[in-house]
């Protein structure tokens, strides 16, 4: 293996340009390429890395022999087939959420990880939050007893991206408020509990403010290029489990609310609960009738660098253990299609397990 990994970039958008920082923060890789249809933010971002190449088709960067990975951050439309693509290029691969659009395409990308032997992940940044990570140790260690629910939401009053941009048509987004940032607080919920396979889901989907052209946010880089809005701006899930525990998912890119913005994960348990935004715990006092709720305290961290790309290329190096699985993310993006495929049907859907 190089003494530095590789890294090619596909997609140029704001995603990307954070990205790319990461990536050369660690001091064993560095983005060499990048592509983009684009060409001026392909310059702009190319610039902003000390030169790295440039490519203005997809493939070509996909079939250079001397990259080693590829961070896929395009519309989602695109993520399964590039990944898919990228790993029968003998590369290991890194997708920005979501994984898919559909749990089908990502099971494919899944197996041609293994027949190929490469590291395959979902770049779910929630997770490596310190605060995510302390209290996913709690729920571990059984310091909350027996976690029987947990309530993930993320609500922003006007929170739209860029209106008439890739975001709000589905047959490049697949999906909306669910995919953008839905799927961050259902994966860290998850995570936390230690949990990817309900028995059962029942959600419903929301277009109540994009299709009036009102609730844009400030978030996207992308060209407008139509006028339609065919996507949820809003989505409401509850997962069970087959042990009894339940989890409720309350997501929204618009609503009537008093904060701009309101989000966390919550996890009640028989002995104490906890929140990830902040890391806190909350628990009964020693004398009666007091309660106790406290920061949580400094402890180990499982990835004290907090960061989904250097855990990526710690993976990759064999030094480190990938912190979430192709199976994970698959789990993930099987309940994601749930919701869809409950709020379609207007009831329940039974999940069986692979």
């Amino acid at each position: 293996m190089p003494s530095e990994l590789r890294f090619g970039v596909v997609g140029a958008g704001q995603i990307s340009r954070a990205a790319c920082q990461e990536i050369h923060r660690h001091p064993e890789a560095r983005v060499a390429a990048v592509a983009d249809p684009n060409p001026q933010r392909l310059a702009e971002l190319a610039a902003s890395l000390g030169g790295a190449r440039t490519f203005s088709d997809n493939e070509a960067l996909l079939a250079d022999p001397d990259l080693d990975a590829v961070f896929i951050a395009t519309p989602n439309a695109f993520h399964a087939p590039l990944a898919l693509r990228a790993l029968r290029a003998g590369k290991h691969v890194l997708v920005e959420k979501p994984f898919a659009t559909n749990a089908l395409e990502a099971a494919v990308v899944v197996e041609q990880a293994k027949q190929a032997g490469k590291v395959l992940s979902v770049g779910m940044n929630q997770r490596f939050r310190p605060d995510s990570q302390r209290v996913r140790a709690l729920v571990e260690a059984g310091e909350l007893g027996r976690v029987y629910h947990a309530k993930a939401f993320w609500l922003r009053r006007a929170g739209i991206p860029k209106l008439g941009t890739w975001f709000s048509k589905k047959s490049l987004a697949g999906g909306g408020a669910l995919y953008d940032i839905g799927v961050h607080l259902l994966d860290l919920a998850l995570f936390v509990m230690g949990k990817f396979d309900p028995v059962s889901v029942s959600g419903h989907t929301y277009s109540t403010f994009g299709p009036r052209g009102i609730g844009e946010g400030s978030w996207g880089m992308s060209e407008v290029s139509h006028d339609e809005f065919d996507v949820d701006d809003g989505a409401t899930a509850l997962l069970r489990f087959d042990d009894g525990a339940t989890l409720s998912l309350d997501v929204s890119w618009a609503i009537h609310q008093k904060d701009p913005d309101r989000m966390n994960v919550l996890i009640h348990g028989s002995d104490a609960g906890a929140g990830c935004y902040p890391g806190e715990i909350y628990r009964f006092g020693a004398e009666r009738g007091t309660y106790q709720t406290s920061t949580l305290a400094e402890t180990p961290l499982a990835y004290p660098h907090a960061n989904r790309f250097h855990n990526f290329i710690g993976a990759v190096r064999g030094h480190e253990e990938l912190c979430v699985s192709p199976e994970q993310a698959l789990a993930v993006q099987r309940i994601l299609d749930a919701i869809y495929e409950s709020s379609r049907l207007g009831r329940e859907v039974m999940l069986s397990q692979p």
